[in-house]
């Protein structure tokens, strides 16, 4: 999408620069400009080319949907006064044996001149303004088609996970095994799973979901894989959000969690999985840390599959809102996962 984005705006440019501008000198007075006062008309040209890269760099139609008017007064306001100390260049004067027709025409060939400059610097704005509106337009409709890709992208995932048997042979095994002895830990430990399972299945359908829930589908999930794991296997958890009704959506950090208790989990060798969730003033915060069991060859083969997929995810759900870093140190694999919510 980043590559068609680039190639767009390319091609938007090239129009501009190749097309638009130079129909627009020749039909314009900047034609015959150009013969008399060159100085002045290169430096006119100069300046429109600045002030139509100014409009696209800026990405004006972005800031009118964050509603950032004050910045998009300030930068039109800065154009036209540009633009105004630009009709205000001194041409040399032309002279007549009468000081009055002398005065008359340096007069009208001044007020021509202004009025060129207006018209051109109008035309530029306006095409530079349009083709920004309509590739915005194009940008959002192509970020909510990837929205919707990924989404059908993550129920499939999902579904998948749902009639994939492993984790609930595995879950169901060491529900069987703790019947046995103590049946309280087995009636919480099935009703955490019928919780995630719940969510699993309700989730899914929604856009967001409120952080609360998410965070409880985390706890329940990392329970349930506490379950089969022995004492080499230590899990830290920590949680602090300052608003569990902020929304997110849903199963967006299942990728990760799953990724951990994947690879760093063993049952012969001491390790620890640390995963932190913080929520500080819409900066949403989640990073998970293990030690790296499987083989490294195998890791790295396996493991970008669905951390490239997160990752498509968030840039389609955030844009220009997240950061996702992901490393491997010291036998360990990092993930820190920023999301700015408000």
């Amino acid at each position: 999408m980043k590559f068609l984005k680039k190639k767009v705006d390319r091609a938007i440019d090239l129009v501009f620069c190749l097309v638009f501008m130079p129909v627009l000198i020749v039909l314009s007075p900047a034609y015959y400009w150009l013969s008399d006062w060159p100085g002045f008309t290169w430096l006119l040209i100069a300046c429109l080319y600045g002030d139509y890269f100014a409009v696209r760099l800026l990405n004006i139609p972005k800031l009118f949907v964050e509603r950032k008017y004050w910045l998009i007064g300030v930068i039109l306001v800065v154009l036209v006064i540009g633009n105004y100390i630009l009709t205000q260049y001194r041409l040399p004067e032309v002279t007549f044996n009468a000081e009055s027709l002398t005065a008359l025409y340096n007069q009208i060939r001044n007020y021509s001149k202004a009025i060129g400059v207006w018209m051109m610097f109008s035309l530029v704005m306006g095409y530079a303004l349009s083709m920004s509106f309509i590739h915005e337009l194009y940008q959002q409709l192509m970020i909510k088609k990837e929205v919707e890709l990924q989404r059908n992208t993550a129920e499939l995932a999902v579904y998948k996970a749902q009639i994939n048997p492993h984790f609930l042979f595995n879950t169901l095994n060491s529900l069987y095994s703790m019947l046995i002895g103590t049946s309280e830990r087995a009636e919480a430990a099935f009703v955490k799973f019928i919780e995630l399972v719940k969510y699993t299945y309700t989730g899914v359908d929604r856009d967001t979901v409120a952080l609360g829930e998410e965070i409880r589908y985390i706890r329940n999930y990392i329970d349930l894989q506490s379950l089969r794991l022995n004492g080499h296997t230590k899990v830290k958890w920590s949680c602090d959000v300052d608003d569990e009704s902020a929304r997110i959506p849903p199963m967006i950090m299942i990728t990760f969690l799953e990724n951990v208790f994947k690879y760093g989990t063993s049952t012969h060798r001491d390790c620890l999985i640390d995963i932190r969730l913080t929520l500080k003033d819409g900066l949403l915060e989640f990073h998970t840390e293990n030690d790296i069991i499987k083989r490294v060859e195998e890791f790295r083969t396996e493991a970008p599959v669905g951390l490239e997929n997160c990752r498509a995810r968030l840039a389609s759900l955030f844009p220009d809102a997240y950061e996702l870093k992901t490393e491997e140190k010291d036998g360990k694999f990092i993930v820190d996962l920023k999301i700015r919510l408000s």
